[in-house]
Order: structure tokens, then C-alpha cells, then sequence
């Protein structure tokens, strides 16, 4: 007998072990986006303060650029919203996951591998641009500097 892989995956069942490791994947999962979020409310302080924080340095260290407070403060407010969405999809994938396995929901199940797919193509994207960025910043240093 010849099996489809699209009938066997279809056929997929989730035993013990795989249940315990996904209940834990969870829990660290809503760990680290409770941390993430913390770590963007501290952002979104400082952004806040960054402003009045950057002109009373400027006082008391002469030659700092005048809008570098303006800059600090848009540049953490950017990092913040940037850093919300793949915090979002963790937690999300979290409370999908424990539903679906204490309720045994197959859709519930399906969005939670949704939420964290997401997650990580959005850290997959927000990576492929940094290294662009970088790569590019690499190439104008080095004919910049000729």
C-alpha cells in the first residue's frame, strides 16, 4: 500500500511527549514575550524622556548635537513598534497553544503554528533587512573611504 504524504501528514497525531514539549514551548513562549514586553514599555519611557534626557546632557557636555534627543527619541519609538509584532506572535501563539491542547481544538491548533509562523517570518524578514543594511552600510564605507 502506497501512502500519500499528504494523507500521512493529514493523519498526524500529537502523542504524550509532543504535547509536553509543545505545553512547554508555551510557557517559555509566554516568558519571553511578557520580557519583550517589559523591554518595549522601557523603550517607550525612554523615548519619552529622551528628549529632555539628551538636552540636559547637552548642558553639561558642550558640542552634543542639539536634536540628538529628537533622533534617540524617534529611533526607540521606531524600535519599539518594530519589536511589538514579533513579541505579539509569540504571546499569541502561547495562548493559542495551551487552548489547543487542553481543548483538544484542531483550528485552535492550526492558528497557534499560525501565530508562530508569523513570528518567525517577521524575524526572518527583520533579519534578511538588517544584513542588507549592513552589507550596504560595508560597501559605501569601503568606497566612501577610497
Amino acid at each position: 500500500m502506497i501512502h500519500n504524504p499528504i494523507t500521512q501528514l493529514e493523519q498526524l497525531t500529537i502523542t504524550n511527549a509532543s504535547k509536553n514539549f509543545l505545553k512547554e514551548t508555551a510557557k517559555w513562549a509566554k516568558f519571553l514575550s511578557i520580557i519583550g514586553f517589559i523591554l518595549i514599555a522601557i523603550m517607550l519611557v525612554f523615548a519619552v524622556f529622551a528628549t529632555t534626557i539628551f538636552e540636559l546632557a547637552g548642558k553639561m557636555q558642550p558640542g552634543m548635537p542639539e536634536s540628538l534627543g529628537l533622533t534617540m527619541t524617534v529611533t526607540y519609538l521606531v524600535l519599539a513598534i518594530i519589536y511589538f509584532f514579533p513579541v505579539y506572535y509569540l504571546l499569541q501563539f502561547s495562548n493559542k497553544m495551551k487552548t489547543a491542547l487542553s481543548t483538544k481544538n484542531d483550528e485552535t491548533l492550526a492558528k497557534a503554528f499560525e501565530m508562530l509562523k508569523s513570528h518567525y517570518k517577521f524575524i526572518g524578514v527583520f533579519t534578511i533587512i538588517t544584513m542588507s543594511l549592513y552589507a550596504l552600510l560595508i560597501v559605501a564605507a569601503v568606497f566612501g573611504g577610497l
